[in-house]
């Protein structure tokens, strides 16, 4: 996942993201380090927050905009 890329780009810190996300610093960490994968409402929510698709979160594209 692109998480690490994306949150380090913007420099925000796993803890602000967390916060921001209204989820566990822990949580943030593992998914960057490949230890847990995000379940749906939880991609949803980190789309989201940077403005990406899914697709670009989870490296299934290099393009990051969104189709609405």
């Amino acid at each position: 996942m692109r998480l690490r890329f994306l949150r380090k780009q913007r420099g925000i810190s796993q803890l602000k993201l967390a916060l921001d996300l209204h989820l566990n610093q822990n949580s943030i960490s593992r998914y960057e380090n490949g230890e847990r994968e995000a379940d749906y409402r939880t991609l949803i929510l980190i789309a989201d927050y940077f403005g990406v698709s899914i697709d670009y979160l989870l490296e299934r594209t290099d393009n990051p905009i969104m189709n609405k």
